[in-house]
């Protein structure tokens, strides 16, 4: 575990649909917001933009623990099987506004030739500006980190069967 890690969380289901109908960031990128909202009850809204240097970009809202999370999500590995996604999210706490690191990768792999497996991994890490917040409230980093961790496994468990079962949806259509 890296010293400023937060959640290093990582959940998988089953895609009853052949890996060549399947395009995460197709899907990541088109996803309507209403289909997001259907992934979590903690989604609240997500839209698309381009980063400055043109790259695709993922904007996603959702609570974890109480703390409302804007989410910048920017591509940096886009294949059809394989999506890896960087954030420096804004995370609005009870105690202040601070940003968190989150990288999103999401995956699939062959299981036969009818169905696949999906994995939702998600990290997340501490930036200077929520070190800088802890730390005028005088919270020790492993404090937070124990704390934080098992509502963020939780809000991933939850919601890799329903991001799968939505790019099911979307590869059967296609």
């Amino acid at each position: 575990m890296n010293d400023h890690e937060i959640v290093d969380s990582s959940f998988s289901a089953i895609i009853n649909a052949p890996i060549a109908r399947i395009d995460i960031p197709t899907w990541a990128f088109a996803l309507p917001e209403l289909e997001y909202q259907g992934c979590s009850p903690a989604h609240i809204a997500a839209g698309f933009t381009t980063a400055p240097d043109g790259k695709r970009m993922s904007i996603n809202v959702e609570t974890i623990g109480g703390s409302l999370m804007v989410q910048h999500y920017v591509e940096k590995l886009a294949e059809p099987d394989h999506l890896i996604l960087d954030s420096i999210s804004d995370v609005f706490t009870p105690n202040g506004h601070t940003t968190i690191q989150v990288i999103w990768e999401l995956s699939v792999k062959p299981i036969d030739a009818e169905k696949c497996e999906f994995t939702n991994h998600v990290r997340s890490l501490a930036t200077h500006h929520l070190l800088a917040l802890l730390d005028r409230q005088g919270i020790p980093f492993e404090i937070f980190r124990t704390q934080r961790q098992p509502m963020s496994i939780a809000h991933n468990r939850a919601e890799t069967p329903l991001f799968a079962a939505s790019l099911e949806r979307a590869a059967l259509r296609n």
